[in-house]
């Protein structure tokens, strides 16, 4: 694994009721992750990115739903996430100012 991949391994975060809930309750935050990324991949970006402790790693594969617009059919990509839980005092926090 190269520093320049482990940089491109997450998309961003994913801000949801669900993401809020577990981060509060089980100290887990949620990223989109690129299709290729492994639990290790993720767990060294998530390290090297925001210098914390990485617990574990839960990932998943979401398939995009097929929608319609009028008689036109498509469909939405597919997205990989990962759910990474931190160790005990460890924290990510995205609100803070960038100097």
């Amino acid at each position: 694994m190269s520093k320049d991949f482990l940089y491109k391994v997450i998309l961003g975060s994913i801000v949801s009721e669900k993401s809020t809930m577990i981060g509060e309750k089980n100290n887990q935050y949620a990223f989109q992750v690129v299709p290729e990324a492994t639990k290790e991949d993720v767990k060294a970006a998530v390290e090297l990115l925001f210098k914390v402790n990485v617990k574990s790693v839960n990932i998943l594969n979401e398939k995009g739903k097929q929608k319609r617009f009028g008689r036109f059919e498509g469909k939405r990509n597919d997205v990989r996430k990962a759910y990474v839980c931190l160790a005990e005092g460890q924290e990510i926090n995205f609100a803070q100012e960038v100097k």
